[in-house]
């Protein structure tokens, strides 16, 4: 833009129940920016967002973390912010502050993790490919497809992951998922609040590209019902601990603690995460746990290279697609490296898997 002026995205989370929506807005400020202090606060219509009342609205962003338009390129930005009170504290619904209390008092055990983003992309009111009427053909040939009517949506998702990669995201992959319409994109590996703020901005650029595209990504854990899979958000996790030598014992140790506090994760992982997990299409039900080695329906998956190596990570399987990464890093690294995660400390919780 000229006379050194720039668009600046700002990007935060809305106060909808029982799961957040993305909001944006522009900027114009001056540029280029070099760091993060170059970027002003600036406000909202909470009221508008389901974080205020029409009487004293007034909601305040800060910047927290921000990376190159890929779509308005040049020196213009996307900035990811979190939602404060006037007062300047941190909002309700601000779980990013949370996290970021957490994964400093852990630092030392350098928790990293990857997320594997699940989503459906829908034309109006069906997903991609589905007949006007009835069903496609069963699952089966949709998994990595090739071709026409094996696979729908692909312009976009293409778009999406070279936007990922011209903003700088620790983007590393993308594939057609089971169910026809059904896609999957990674994101990591990130320490905890880099690989959430990214998830998040990552979205925002599927969901905005979708506009020029004519299609969105819902990410329903369960999207359609019937015998069709599932959409989640695995997520691959490790310490410093798990990844040196011997760690194999730390990760079987880690697996037992999750188990032990299954039902407090499974609280945040998800709001209709109980549809998903039912115990098919490679899931472990909710109701139960388990893990294993190389076993996509157990709870947790130690992988095969972990194994073999006696070093790694674990595979979290029981994230929804819907997944809040600061709620869910939060979580794992509460119960791995201090005395067990507990959502009523937050305010958080969305489903009661003991019921």
């Amino acid at each position: 833009m000229s006379n050194g002026k720039i668009m600046a995205e700002y990007i935060w989370l809305d106060g909808r129940k029982p799961t957040a929506k993305l909001r944006s807005k522009t900027k114009v400020i001056n540029g280029p920016v070099r760091k993060l202090d170059d970027i002003p606060m600036w406000g909202f219509d909470g009221s508008s967002t389901e974080q205020a009342t029409g009487h004293f609205s007034d909601c305040m962003l800060k910047p927290v973390y921000y990376v190159q338009d890929p779509i308005n390129k040049g020196d213009n930005i996307l900035v990811m912010c979190e939602v404060l009170n006037a007062d300047g504290t941190p909002h309700v619904t601000n779980n990013r502050h949370i996290l970021a209390a957490v994964a400093e008092k852990y630092q030392d055990q350098e928790p990293w993790f990857g997320i594997e983003q699940e989503y459906t992309l829908y034309d109006k009111n069906k997903p991609l490919g589905w007949p006007d009427n009835g069903y496609p053909r069963p699952q089966g040939p949709y998994y990595c497809g090739v071709g026409f009517g094996e696979v729908f949506g692909r312009p976009l998702v293409e778009a999406h992951l070279k936007a990922c990669l011209d903003a700088g995201l620790a983007i590393s992959g993308t594939n057609a998922e089971v169910m026809l319409g059904q896609w999957e994109f990674q994101v990591g590996t990130a320490g905890p609040l880099e690989v959430s703020d990214q998830l998040w901005i990552a979205r925002w650029l599927l969901l905005r590209l979708g506009e020029d595209y004519g299609a969105y990504p819902k990410f329903d854990p369960k999207p359609m019902k019937g015998d069709w899979n599932g959409a989640g958000g695995h997520t691959n996790f490790s310490t410093r601990p798990m990844r040196e030598t011997g760690g194999i014992e730390v990760i079987k140790q880690t697996c037992e603690k999750l188990g032990q506090f299954r039902n407090q994760h499974m609280r945040v992982y998800g709001a209709g995460n109980d549809e998903r997990l039912w115990g098919g299409h490679e899931t472990m039900s909710y109701k139960d746990f388990k893990y294993g080695i190389s076993d996509r329906g157990a709870s947790i998956r130690i992988p095969m290279d972990t194994a073999n190596k006696g070093r790694g990570y674990l595979e979290d399987r029981r994230p929804a697609a819907n997944l809040d990464p600061y709620q869910i890093c939060t979580a794992l690294i509460e119960t791995t490296c201090g005395e067990g995660f507990n959502p009523d400390n937050y305010g958080w919780g969305n489903f009661d898997p003991s019921k």
